[in-house]
């Protein structure tokens, strides 16, 4: 959509969002229908990276506490714990203890 050029006094925000909804509303059906598709496509598409980047950062939190576990894991073997112990303190399985 092209945009009118408007006086200097009218820069402010406000302004420029009434300038926007006067020019919508000179749109003829047609062309306020392709301009709402539009619209509602662009949301769909932001709505769907939004989910996806908040589900990949919920994957690496999970992702993240796994991995400290088994650091604390690994060291607790070396400091020579007992396999019970570790799996009280970690919450891991003990095969998975055996494999880290």
């Amino acid at each position: 959509m092209k945009r009118s050029i408007s006086p200097t006094i009218f820069k402010d925000e406000v302004f420029e969002q009434a300038f926007a909804k006067a020019e919508l509303a000179r749109l003829n059906a047609t062309d306020l229908e392709s301009y709402e598709n539009s619209l509602k496509v662009y949301r769909d598409l932001k709505n769907v990276i939004d989910t996806a980047f908040d589900d990949g950062k919920l994957e690496g939190k999970i992702e993240g506490k796994l991995e400290g576990k088994m650091e604390i894991a690994r060291t607790a073997k070396q400091m020579g714990l007992a396999v019970a112990a570790i799996v009280q303190l970690t919450g891991l399985s003990e095969e998975e203890i055996a494999n880290v």
